[in-house]
């Protein structure tokens, strides 16, 4: 009941009801697009800035957990979509490849959710979040091939990955704030600081919107699905808790960890998939992960993941 008194879940919710009882409330396009800039900058930004203070010390066992969960998470997926929902593998594998990726919003969502709780975390969770972009697209995209005879136009998809405007923004932020250190940063802090909250709480108002606009699309996809947007989250936040603690992460970084590998991505995998993928159905990867994991996660997973990694760690 608290998580659902969070002002930034209460967004949401206003967003989502906005677009469920047809009011003419939407956000313009253009300032959508600078507040998407803003929040991946900002994040960036902030790990950058807490890598300076902190050093990046021994984070190579952290790195080397977000891999191998970016590698296990999809395959676990894809098996589940294949024999559970007897999915084609175009399908089961763009869906697992989404979920495999991150959302970098969510990954927002449970800062502000363990700043007002107090809670440290890790600075190298902003590495984590871009680490953990790339491999499960490249899994998703060797599962479909896996006995088929189309080519993949991979100087077109890894230029759409790497040049995504969510992991260019993320690491630009955080080589700016990790170079210029905390003391040159405090100017900027009314802007990317002091503003954060404000700034997220109008983007999930839109974000409200656009799963309000999905919500129809979950009696296509069936049921299955949908139970798949609740239940994949969940083993794949086990998971990275049982691992984020094998790699030394505190309470809070294991959180995030946990978050991270339970949110399913929705701006730089589907644009991968769009290419490498093309036959793969674009409404059920998208309903999946934008309709049904992202306000779980938002409203009820992060406060789920966050009492799991106190218990593990207790």
């Amino acid at each position: 009941m608290s998580a659902l008194s969070d002002p930034l879940v209460l967004f949401f919710v206003l967003g989502l009801a906005a677009g469920v009882f047809r009011t003419d409330l939407r956000i313009p396009e253009a300032i959508y697009e600078i507040l998407a800039v803003y929040l991946l900058l900002a994040i960036g930004l902030k790990g950058g800035r807490q890598l300076a203070i902190q050093g990046s010390g021994e984070i190579g066992g952290q790195v080397l957990a977000a891999l191998v969960l970016g590698i296990v998470i999809p395959l676990i997926a894809f098996a589940i979509l294949r024999s559970a929902g007897r999915m084609g593998v175009d399908d089961a594998a763009a869906i697992a490849a989404h979920y495999g990726s991150v959302s970098a919003v969510t990954y927002a969502v449970v800062l502000a959710y363990l700043d007002r709780a107090g809670q440290a975390y890790d600075a190298s969770v902003a590495i984590l979040l871009v680490v953990m972009e790339v491999p499960a697209i490249a899994v998703g995209i060797a599962l479909s091939r896996m006995g088929g005879t189309e080519r993949v136009a991979w100087g077109d998809m890894l230029r759409e990955v790497f040049l995504n405007k969510s992991i260019y923004l993320l690491l630009g932020g955080l080589a700016i704030g990790w170079a210029a250190g905390p003391e040159r940063l405090a100017a900027f802090d009314p802007l990317f600081v002091d503003l954060f909250k404000g700034m997220l709480a109008f983007f999930l108002l839109e974000l409200g919107i656009l799963v309000s606009h999905r919500l129809g699309d979950l009696r296509r996809v069936g049921a299955f699905l949908g139970a798949f947007g609740i239940v994949m989250p969940l083993i794949s936040a086990t998971l990275a808790v049982v691992a984020a603690r094998l790699a030394g992460m505190s309470v809070g970084g294991a959180t995030v960890l946990a978050t991270l590998s339970a949110s399913a991505s929705y701006i730089a995998a589907p644009a991968a998939m769009r290419i490498a993928v093309p036959k793969a159905n674009p409404t059920l990867y998208l309903t999946a992960a934008l309709g049904v994991t992202f306000p779980f996660n938002v409203v009820f997973g992060i406060p789920l993941y966050a009492a799991l990694a106190r218990w593990w760690y207790a």
